[in-house]
């Protein structure tokens, strides 16, 4: 499978959409209001300086996306470069699409001079999602998150 990335634009803003969607229908079976995160998407797209999002095409169509975003470090006076919302339509799993939008990630961080490395979060059930991160060379922390939703 040929798998060619590229940063996303405002045309896909709706890919970008039903991928969110259907990611957390299938990892956590939660719905998300469509309405606040379109605003959510168009805003990073609008934003460069909060992150990006990345598209994995196969034959000029998208089957896969996910979001960066950055964490300033006081510790390591760095960033970190944070995947999130990764989605990769059912039919193109297992085929590399993830692998070849995590090689792009790590490509352009080791570019930007204040990056200090990649950090992902992963709903703690999801399996498959952790062994694909261990075999890219990720590992687990001992970090736990916490979080307060207003």
């Amino acid at each position: 499978m040929n798998i060619a990335v590229r940063q996303a634009t405002a045309q896909d803003v709706d890919f970008i959409l039903a991928c969110n969607i259907a990611m957390a229908q299938e990892t956590e079976d939660v719905g998300i209001a469509p309405t606040t995160l379109e605003a959510g998407i168009r805003y990073l797209l609008d934003s460069p300086s909060e992150g990006f999002y990345l598209i994995a095409e196969q034959d000029q169509a998208p089957v896969g996306t996910l979001m960066v975003t950055f964490e300033w470090s006081d510790w390591r006076n760095g960033r970190f470069w944070w995947i999130q919302s990764v989605y990769v339509v059912p039919e193109a799993r297992r085929k590399r699409a993830y692998a070849a939008m995590h090689e792009q990630v790590l490509q352009s961080a080791r570019k930007d001079h204040q990056s200090c490395g990649i950090r992902l979060y992963v709903e703690k059930d999801n399996t498959i999602a952790m062994q694909t991160y261990r075999n890219l060379g990720m590992h687990e922390t001992h970090y736990r998150l916490y979080e307060e939703l207003f």
